[in-house]
């Protein structure tokens, strides 16, 4: 059992050596693209959701 655990280890240990890391420009690239992309669709889900709300209001304003 002790030998499995260091082989399985060791294999984590080579695996880990053969990442390959993104460079420091592409990965400020790519979270300014993520920060974006979640703000735009933040800015869409609120409009979507002012958008039904208003709908409801109206719709609930006739049956009173």
């Amino acid at each position: 059992m002790i030998t499995k655990i260091r082989q399985f280890l060791a294999d984590v240990a080579l695996e880990g050596k053969r990442i390959s890391w993104p460079a420091r420009r592409e990965l400020v690239d790519s979270t300014i693209v993520v920060i974006a992309f979640i703000v735009i669709l933040a800015v869409v889900i609120m409009i979507c959701d002012e958008a039904i709300r208003f709908a409801l209001g109206q719709i609930l304003s006739l049956g009173a």
